[in-house]
């Protein structure tokens, strides 16, 4: 049953990117009343994108995180490192998506590498 909870949030994932990058963003940014943000509408249009598609990489990690609880026992790390690895590319979409403006990626990063760090590192000691 976890699997078929993952590969629906895979198929739901990536109907969500597609349709929604299809049917509302691409409309969305054909207006000319997008707020400007920062100076301009190009910011305010790349924050709604990464955001819009890191809900789908969410759901990714959730499907991730679904995959690794089927597996007994537990694996912690695993859960862990999953959370680490989907953080670290919220960071990489939100550095690159507002070209650093957007201060999230500060917290995705420290975020993906706490968490890589309890995984990885301090079980080590």
């Amino acid at each position: 049953m976890l699997f078929f909870s993952a590969l629906l949030l895979v198929t739901i994932g990536l109907a969500h990117s597609y349709l929604g990058e299809r049917y509302i963003l691409i409309r969305l940014f054909r207006r000319d009343n997008i707020p400007k943000v920062l100076g301009s509408s190009a910011f305010t249009k790349s924050t709604l994108r990464f955001a819009w598609h890191l809900t789908t990489l969410c759901w990714f990690g959730f499907a991730g995180i679904l995959i690794s609880l089927s597996n007994a026992p537990l694996d912690r790390r695993a859960v862990l490192n999953i959370i680490a690895a989907i953080f670290l590319v919220h960071f990489l979409m939100a550095f690159a998506g507002s070209k650093g403006k957007h201060f999230s990626w500060l917290f995705f990063l420290s975020i993906s590498l706490a968490t890589f760090y309890v995984a990885n590192i301090s079980s080590m000691y």
